[in-house]
């Protein structure tokens, strides 16, 4: 018997060894790769020690009562059998070794369930120990912030657990006497009948009584200590107008808790001490009582003073915690570094404007990224293995000037692989990285309608300045695969005309397969015994992982959050992924809570503290500080030391492509939104209430996105890129502000709102869309083109600052139909999709039917739309559209003719001109097979001829 216990307890022993050896040593490799094992050790002890911790508090909580329960049972005091138990209960125990089992069985597996979530809070627990202060004083408690974000979660989740496992262990106690016959539940005969009715009785043994009010006393302690911190959890009250504690939460709640504290403990000690008298007389009127204190001095007394004495004062009685409220959401989401700054609007622009405004000319995008990815994945894919996943805006000098691009990487995809090639070495070996990017200006356009490409093809080819020697891409936003390289297999670089090139990869990125313990650990790793036994390895291969941008680095600062958007950079001839990291807490006092951003977790203090750099090719990642004054970064850095590099290390090549994030902005723009009102009864009132704007979109009315632009600030002398959306008031859609963020260095994160006149009408984006959709030529002229088989995209409108005015852009689309319906496989034709259903693919990217497999859509620009003040006209190109705009402002042209180049001059010459111009597009519609656009251009010459005719006439 002795040597099978001990031959259980070796085998044991070896299981936990191989699955320690298993689950950390990959782990270890891999951050060893990356030069963070400064990282590794923190991370995997805080984890495993937290989650240890838990587990053992459990497991010694639970047998310690049930050593105490199964010692009372077996002084059963209840020796004569009880004739009336409720029946499903017996004084006698229960088949016992069977029972005891199961209870063991439960108490393990809820003991890994409680440490395997309870180890998650790992950088909660770190950070309460190495947290660093705010030095910024609460205006209720004068406690430092710090407390408020780093221990009040602390204390809040030991309470939480203390109480959880306390109370588990009392339930289980209460089994065990029920299971011994220690707990008996009885009911009461009716004389005569014999029969039971009423509520039954519980009996149970004095020592077995003792040892559950013992736990009862512990819990109400615990319970007591819960109140205590909910005094300064009433600082995230949402009972008053505003978030925070409020009249009511500061002037009733918080004596009334601090009452309930000290009689929860009266009651717990009363608890305790029964456990060891033998006299309960008071105790169930004691508890009664208690529950009947807690009812009313935690919720009858402040909702009547609520109700009688706030509400009809409020703004009185709240006027010091709305001012909380707004000072501390202003702090949380650092919308005091906005500067706010007067905009006058004339609605005048004349030529000389847009040569004074070059470079903000220069740059007006007018392809949009939805448009341009499903263009660049027609013209640029190459192979049907290769996709675009998105299209980032980014600004490069070309040509010796500050030039707006858009740009996309190539990657490779071995889903998209014909089946019979989607084999175990294609998807591991070969197929292992995608190659290059396309890359277009924001604003030219070739004659067929397609971007004007600074990078295309492969190997790329491009302009100088935009030269790419390391074009690989081993990291990306969609590579999801494990891949091992270095090995007897050549691995696939790029397609050239009939024929493959191939390559080996010189990288140092990956983990090193040297050893037969690392092929079997990361055989086990990723289930795949492939790794183990292929014959494909050599002494130099390596396994690159992780390689999806956004697990990469979850991987390493899992404590940190995340943009939704990382963007590639050309620098140095090699390409880099940028990906904006954020510190954020749901725990700031006073602060507003938002939800509709990080998957709808509660966020109330935010700040873009680290800039994360991924090179694409090795894989390597340098988290960069941006924020050296944010205490929660501090905190971080304390944990990791090495992890975090002062911004001044970063290359001056990616500092200069360093962009306000998106994700971010949109957060402070709806917050300030509301929060730009300071004062109090304004506030109160939500009298001046601000919205992000809607546009329309391919015909659907949406919120307007933040855009990326390059423009000359009022006031400033050149040209930056920014970051800039419009406001409009609440429930209206005239503009009445925009906010910019700047991203050029060293003016980095500056942000400036500019206010604009409230006695003066200025057209906001849905008022030009609205007059858009009143211009009969135009609105007569995209229901032609939005016929069968073509489908007009209204493009992203944009509102470009110029001087002192807006000028609003907005581009036509046009692209072919697809109404074939997507078919599943055969092997699952339960999946297969509705004609116009979107479907969403294993990256989690929903994907129209018409993207993928037979889709042909090729969406080509075909007109810009230009608007300023009540004038709107639509044109080819950009330059057409404000030269006729110009035209048009000034007078020199016919308010009421909308109609492309229909320009009435005042000499037979310039007739003549537009003649010529208008003959040519006929000619050119002609040509194209497009009737329609024929027909409409002889009209317009038979004007122009007519024109002519009258003017010869009257100098006659």
């Amino acid at each position: 018997m002795m040597k099978k216990k001990v031959l259980l307890g070796a085998g044991l022993l070896l299981f936990f060894i191989l699955w320690v050896v298993a689950s950390f040593y990959p782990d270890w490799l891999w951050f060893n790769n990356l030069r963070y094992t400064s990282v590794f050790w923190p991370s995997a002890l805080g984890k495993t020690g937290f989650g240890a911790a838990i587990w053992i508090a459990f497991l010694g909580i639970i047998f310690i009562n049930l050593k105490i329960a199964k010692a009372i049972s077996s002084k059963n005091e209840y020796k004569e059998p009880v004739k009336n138990t409720v029946e499903g209960f017996s004084q006698h125990p229960l088949s016992g070794k069977t029972l005891d089992t199961l209870i063991l069985v439960l108490v393990l597996v809820a003991s890994l369930i409680i440490a395997t979530k309870g180890a998650k809070q790992w950088p909660m627990v770190l950070s309460y120990f190495y947290q660093q202060p705010f030095d910024i004083k609460d205006p209720v408690f004068g406690r430092d912030i710090g407390f408020y974000v780093f221990s009040l979660p602390f204390y809040l989740t030991l309470q939480y657990g203390l109480l959880l496992i306390v109370g588990f262990s009392g339930l289980l106690s209460a089994m065990w006497y029920l299971k011994d016959g220690v707990l008996q539940i009885v009911e009461e005969p009716v004389e005569h009948t014999g029969k039971s009715v009423g509520i039954p009785r519980i009996r149970i043994a004095p020592s077995a009584a003792k040892h559950l009010l013992f736990i009862c006393g512990i819990l109400l302690l615990l319970i007591a200590w819960g109140y205590q911190l909910k005094v300064p959890g009433l600082l995230y009250s949402t009972k008053g107008p505003a978030f925070g504690a409020s009249y009511t939460d500061v002037h009733v709640r918080m004596p009334a808790y601090r009452v309930i504290i000290i009689l929860t403990l009266a009651t717990g000690i009363l608890f305790l001490s029964s456990a060891y008298r033998s006299s309960r007389k008071f105790l169930w009127k004691a508890g009664i009582g208690w529950l009947a204190a807690v009812f009313v001095l935690g919720t009858v007394i402040p909702g009547m003073v609520q109700k009688f004495v706030v509400k009809p004062n409020e703004l009185v009685k709240e006027r010091t915690y709305i001012g909380y409220n707004i000072a501390f959401t202003r702090k949380g989401y650092d919308l005091e570094k906005i500067r706010e700054v007067r905009f006058p609007v004339d609605n005048r622009l004349e030529r000389e404007d847009l040569r004074r405004y070059r470079g903000t000319v220069e740059n007006i995008r007018i392809w949009d990224e939805r448009p341009l990815l499903q263009t660049y994945r027609q013209i640029q894919s190459i192979r049907l293995y290769y996709d675009f996943n998105n299209v980032d805006v980014d600004r490069y000098t070309v040509g010796g000037h500050y030039r707006q691009v858009m740009l996309a990487a190539r990657e490779l995809l071995v889903d998209k692989l014909p089946p019979q090639a989607n084999t175990w070495v294609n998807r591991h070996l070969i197929y292992t990285h995608g190659y290059g990017v396309a890359t277009s200006p924001v604003n030219e356009v070739t004659r067929e309608g397609l971007p004007r490409l600074l990078i295309k093809d492969l190997p790329p080819e491009g302009v100088p300045e935009l030269e790419i020697t390391r074009p690989e891409i081993y990291f990306g936003e969609r590579t999801d695969e494990y891949v091992l390289v270095n090995t007897k297999a050549k691995e696939f670089d790029y397609p050239k005309g009939d024929r493959n090139v191939y390559a080996t990869y010189v990288g140092k990125g990956g983990v090193p397969l040297t050893g037969v313990l690392r092929r079997l650990v990361y055989a086990i790793e990723f289930k795949d015994p492939q790794i183990f036994f292929t014959n494909y390895l050599t002494p130099e291969s390596r396994i690159l992982y992780n390689r999806k941008i956004e697990r990469r680095v979850r991987a390493i600062a899992p404590f940190l959050e995340y943009d939704r958007d990382p963007y590639l950079v050309i620098a140095g001839g090699r390409l880099f992924w940028i990906l904006d990291a954020y510190t954020t807490s749901d725990m700031y006092p006073y602060s507003h809570r938002s939800y509709s951003h990080f998957g709808n977790k509660g966020v109330n203090y935010i700040r873009n503290s680290v800039k994360v750099v991924i090179d694409a090719y090795n894989g390597r990642v340098q988290f960069f500080k941006m924020d050296e004054k944010d205490p929660i970064l501090n905190t971080y850095e304390r944990i990791f030391p090495g992890l975090f590099k002062p911004l001044s290390e970063m290359p001056d090549e990616i500092k200069g492509h360093l962009r306000y994030p998106r994700d971010l902005f949109e957060l402070q723009a709806e917050t300030y939104g509301i929060y730009h009102m300071q004062d109090i009864q304004v506030f109160y009132n939500q009298e001046d209430l601000w919205q992000v704007p809607d546009e329309i979109y391919g015909g659907i009315r949406r919120k307007m996105k933040p855009y990326y632009i390059i423009i000359s600030l009022p006031g400033e002398k050149r040209e930056e890129f920014l970051l800039m959306l419009p406001f409009t008031p609440s429930k209206k859609d005239n503009m009445i502000g925009w906010l910019a963020a700047r991203s050029d260095m060293p003016n980095y994160g500056n942000l400036v709102v500019y206010k604009l006149p409230k006695e003066k009408l200025v057209y906001g984006p849905m008022q030009i869309e609205a007059r858009i959709d009143q211009q009969t030529d135009i609105s007569r002229e995209l229901s032609l083109w939005d016929q069968r088989g073509s489908r007009v995209i209204r493009g992203n409108m944009l509102a470009i600052p110029i001087r002192n005015t807006f000028l609003y852009i907005e581009p036509v689309y046009l692209e072919a139909k697809q109404e074939r319906e997507e078919t599943a496989p055969a092997s699952n034709q339960r999946t297969r999709l509705k004609k116009g259903q979107a479907r969403r693919s294993k990256d989690g990217i929903t994907r129209s039917p018409t993207e993928g497999k037979g889709a042909a859509a090729l969406p080509e620009l075909k007109r810009v739309i230009a608007a300023l003040g009540n004038r709107v006209v639509m044109e080819e190109d950009l330059e057409k559209a404000l030269a006729k705009l110009i035209r048009v402002t000034s007078g020199a042209e016919d308010r009421g003719t909308l109609h492309p180049s229909t320009t009435t001059r005042g000499d037979v010459g310039g007739l003549a001109e537009s003649a010529l111009e208008h003959y040519r597009r006929a000619k050119k519609n002609l040509q194209n097979g497009d009737w329609a656009g024929f027909g409409r251009e002889l009209e317009y010459l038979e004007k122009i001829l007519k024109d002519m005719s009258g003017q010869k006439s009257r100098e006659n």
